[in-house]
């Protein structure tokens, strides 16, 4: 009996021993573990067409400093634990409002609501494309 004739499928070295995230599913791990956290309007912008920092931004709203700071937890724990990424830099947790973390192809954008109105990211950014969210839960 052959390996295709057991139900087995072929696969390269790499796929078994490189366990590494693309970027589009880290952005969407990043943005389900946001979701497991109750954060509000998780948006995933596709960033490529327009910048060369990063492939991925990930948007989404605590309802106040403290909810900001759990999302960006539960996120940083996660990825850290699960997929053994860490962010090459974190600014904004001391205050709340406005939390940013870059993984390099993916960043991580946590505001206040407040904070997201102000800064407008979506508005800024409205010509790349968004990321269905339905495909974000992991």
């Amino acid at each position: 009996m052959t390996s295709a004739e057991a139900g087995y499928t072929a696969t390269t070295a790499t796929e078994e021993t490189d366990p590494a995230l693309t970027p589009l599913q880290q952005a969407r791990r990043i943005a389900a573990l946001a979701q497991e956290k109750l954060a509000d309007d998780v948006v995933i912008l596709d960033m490529r067409p327009v910048c060369t920092f990063t492939d991925y931004f990930v948007v989404c709203t605590g309802r106040s400093a403290r909810q900001t700071a759990a999302i960006w937890d539960e996120v940083h724990e996660k990825l850290k634990q699960e997929e053994r990424l860490i962010p090459r830099s974190v600014d904004g947790v001391r205050e709340g409002s406005w939390i940013l973390a870059d993984y390099l192809d993916v960043v991580l954008h946590v505001f206040t609501p407040d904070a997201r109105s102000y800064y407008k990211l979506e508005d800024l950014w409205n010509d790349v494309p968004a990321v269905d969210l339905e495909a974000a839960a992991v």
